[in-house]
């Protein structure tokens, strides 16, 4: 867990990144402002996987701000976690004629098709947060995935007080992201970098014995998924001992685990909540820290994703090279991605006020 410091540096830090990338605008309906530039009130297609996580919803958000405040004007969808339907969406809006594209897949192996056809139309294609397989994307804008499941893996650590001598050995459950989300990888591989070295040793114990990835993942990163999942590992593994900690990568995940947990007596007197992260810092979860169930977040701030992928359209629109910071990490199957990462910061009931509330992501009324 960093301390309050080293957090509010890591977010003043990506905030000047992307602030260096691009402008602040405001959010409007229709089509663009006046243009500035923004390569003559040109439409972009903005591709969201579903409305039914608040984080895509805020994306989409951010995006048309960002987009909009450079005059351009856009064209938003969401495919509820039907890939059939996210290709349809970007087909059509590829025979609509948008001169570029920003896609957060829903299934990154199920877009090859459609992708060639934007490559034929001479439309580019940003990749947003979920890098798209197999097929030519131009550039990606994320986080720094990998840091994402280190934050939930050393923040496990040091609340069990492994590195500080406590032997344990502490129960712990693991659970992943959905099995076609390229980032589920990049998360798990983060915690598991940090977590390894005391399951080996003992000191953390997983009693279902699922280790391995694919054991492990949540499809559609569903809530509902994980709740099941963990009432059967609870059933299963635990009837004569507890549970210690609980690695989730999302919020969403986290919220079903918890309610698993409840129904199994946890949060109750004599049986106090295991350690459970999460990712997104979500209201509900963030709410659910403040009350004492969740226990930690990883913050990503979508604002400055949404400058940082702007950036991107806005240069290669006007022929020329976007910012990128990583052009080694991200092979897609058909090349190596030129991407920009973002630094995520983990949050608890420490320092949520601070980071989420005094840096503007939510007022206290939001949390509420």
């Amino acid at each position: 867990m960093r301390n309050r410091r080293a957090a509010l540096a890591a977010v003043a830090s990506a905030a000047s990144l992307a602030l260096a990338l691009t402008g602040c605008g405001q959010n409007s309906e229709g089509g663009g402002k006046e243009d500035k530039g923004g390569a003559d009130g040109a439409t972009i297609g903005i591709a969201m996987p579903t409305k039914s996580s608040e984080r895509w919803i805020a994306d989409g958000a951010n995006v048309e701000k960002e987009l909009k405040a450079k005059g351009y004007k856009t064209r938003l969808v969401y495919g509820e976690d039907d890939p059939d339907q996210q290709v349809s969406q970007i087909e059509n809006m590829i025979t609509q004629g948008v001169k570029a594209l920003i896609v957060a897949a829903i299934d990154n192996k199920s877009l090859d098709n459609v992708m060639r056809q934007a490559q034929d139309a001479g439309i580019p294609v940003i990749s947003y947060d979920r890098l798209i397989l197999g097929t030519e994307v131009d550039y990606y804008a994320s986080f720094d995935n990998e840091k994402v499941g280190e934050l939930q893996g050393t923040y496990i650590v040091d609340k069990l007080g492994l590195k500080k001598g406590e032997k344990g050995p502490f129960s712990i459950e693991l659970f992943a992201g959905s099995n076609d989300d390229n980032n589920t990888k990049y998360f798990f591989q983060g915690a598991m970098n940090v977590l390894k070295p005391y399951l080996d040793k003992g000191q953390l114990v997983v009693r279902s014995k699922q280790t391995a990835l694919n054991q492990v993942t949540t499809l559609r990163w569903d809530g509902g998924t994980a709740q099941r999942r963990m009432d059967d590992l609870l059933t299963s593994s635990y009837r004569s001992s507890r549970v210690d900690a609980v690695l989730s990568p999302y919020d969403g995940i986290s919220i079903g685990i918890l309610s698993a947990l409840k129904s199994d007596g946890y949060g109750s007197a004599g049986k106090p909540m295991p350690v459970v992260t999460g990712q997104d810092a979500e209201v509900a979860s963030v709410k659910s820290i403040v009350a004492g169930e969740q226990t930690q977040t990883v913050y990503k701030d979508l604002r400055q994703l949404a400058k940082v992928a702007t950036s991107m359209v806005d240069a290669v629109l006007h022929d020329k090279k976007p910012e990128v910071n990583d052009t080694t990490s991200y092979d897609n199957g058909a090349k190596v991605v030129p991407a920009y990462l973002l630094q995520p910061v983990s949050v608890d009931k420490s320092n949520y006020k601070e980071i989420l509330v005094d840096g503007g992501f939510y007022t206290e009324n939001d949390l509420k």
